[in-house]
């Protein structure tokens, strides 16, 4: 088994010091569950693999914008990725400091953009010559400077999922070398921006480094062809991208990454601004369900479960692969089954032909779910989502409650 927050002790399951059968019995199934020491550990350990520079880990709240999390990373003097308002106001929320926010995304809206300017975010990365225009306008209208970086798309192939892959040239992402040549000249003639740095973010889920090696190499390129246009940088915003093991990929430690980005940047003087989620969430948290019934049929057997495509997407949309573990003990015979939800759609699974021992009634643990696990659920087929809780050694918190039929209909109304 891979280096995981569950592990079993004399045939009985944990997380930290905390009893999954007891997780069970006290907050029923679905179950989000984290680890605090694993969200700290990840944290500390991306952060010190950079110590020789100056630094902010910016962590992407999309991964999971859970407040009790965001409020863990923030206490750790982690900064912000964001990509709407309302992940703004999240971090807010969770005492996240807003000087530390970078503000990513295509699609920034008025409103979103006016807020971000109100809170003195650190920097807006623009992607688009539209909206460099839309931020001059509002930030003027305000009285206020914004600090912005361009975001450069390198043309870099990231080798992940293709709906994951933001840096090549037919992706919605970014602009082009030249283009932000032009733009970062355009910007610097405006007097209510402030030009602070370049900002890349080539993709998600990344199992090598030549990607990243590539795209910082090319942003240099950028920066000496801005110096010599009298256009000087401050920081350099690499984006996220590190990928974590869930089945048998061998992405590089934190360490392997900063040996292979830094003497790129020897001859800068840049503060480096990175952008993890997965890396830092990924594999703090597991997902526990139950199984209601075993199916067997001609061609294929399911454990049908509690959980479903609804709690989480991922592997019905990216076909990706998480490890399920029976944390119960169970004397049937290994079977190869098809690890399905209750919601009415074939892309309903969790996994696919996996040898399981397992009976009605197993708790099972769906690992490595700690990033786009909670945060892409939703309420598809009239079902509410699941709880989340927090280990925190042999202490067990509830940071969002179970859902229940009253947020379901929350707003709506009969005419």
């Amino acid at each position: 088994m891979k280096d995981e927050i569950i592990y079993s002790n004399n045939g009985k399951y944990f997380i930290e010091d905390v009893p999954v059968d007891e997780i069970e019995k006290t907050f029923g199934t679905p179950a989000y569950v984290y680890s605090k020491k694993s969200i700290v550990d990840s944290y500390k350990s991306f952060d010190d693999a950079f110590k020789k520079n100056t630094r902010l880990i910016c962590f992407a709240v999309k991964a999971n914008p859970n407040l009790a999390i965001l409020n863990i990373l923030a206490n750790q003097g982690a900064g912000f990725d964001i990509v709407s308002g309302g992940e703004l106001q999240r971090v807010i929320a969770a005492k996240g400091d807003p000087k530390k926010v970078v503000f990513s995304g295509i699609g920034k809206s008025s409103k979103e953009i006016e807020l971000a300017i109100h809170h003195d975010i650190l920097a807006f990365n623009i992607e688009s010559e539209p909206e460099l225009y839309r931020i001059q306008t509002i930030a003027k209208g305000m009285g206020k400077i914004a600090s912005i970086s361009i975001r450069v798309n390198p043309n870099v192939d990231a080798k992940t999922h293709p709906y994951i892959s933001t840096g090549l040239k037919d992706n919605k992402f970014g602009v082009d070398e030249q283009k932000a040549i032009d733009l970062y000249k355009i910007a610097n003639d405006m007097d209510s921006i402030a030009i602070k740095g370049i900002d890349c973010h080539i993709g998600s889920q990344i199992t090598e480094l030549s990607p990243f090696v590539d795209s910082i190499s090319m942003l240099v390129g950028m920066i000496e062809k801005l110096k010599d246009l009298g256009i000087q940088i401050s920081h350099l915003d690499v984006g996220g991208g590190i990928g974590i093991n869930y089945n048998s990929e061998n992405p590089p430690d934190f360490n392997a990454y900063a040996e292979a980005i830094l003497p790129l940047l020897e001859k800068q003087n840049l503060k480096l601004i990175f952008e993890p989620g997965r890396a830092i969430l990924g594999k703090a948290g597991v997902l526990l369900t139950k199984v209601e019934y075993v199916k067997k049929g001609p061609a294929k057997n399911f454990a049908i479960i509690d959980a479903a495509m609804n709690d989480l997407m991922r592997p019905s949309l990216y076909n990706a692969h998480h490890d399920i573990i029976n944390t119960s003990k169970c004397t049937a015979e290994s079977t190869t089954f098809d690890v399905v939800g209750p919601v009415c759609e074939t892309g309903d699974f969790i996994g696919k032909d996996r040898n399981l021992s397992l009976a009605e009634g197993n708790l099972l643990a769906v690992v490595d779910v700690g990033a786009y696990g909670m945060s892409m659920s939703s309420n598809y087929n009239s079902r509410v989502r699941p709880v989340e809780l927090l280990v925190d050694g042999d202490k067990i918190r509830e940071i969002r409650k179970r859902e229940n039929f009253s947020d379901l209909i929350r707003g709506e109304s009969i005419i």
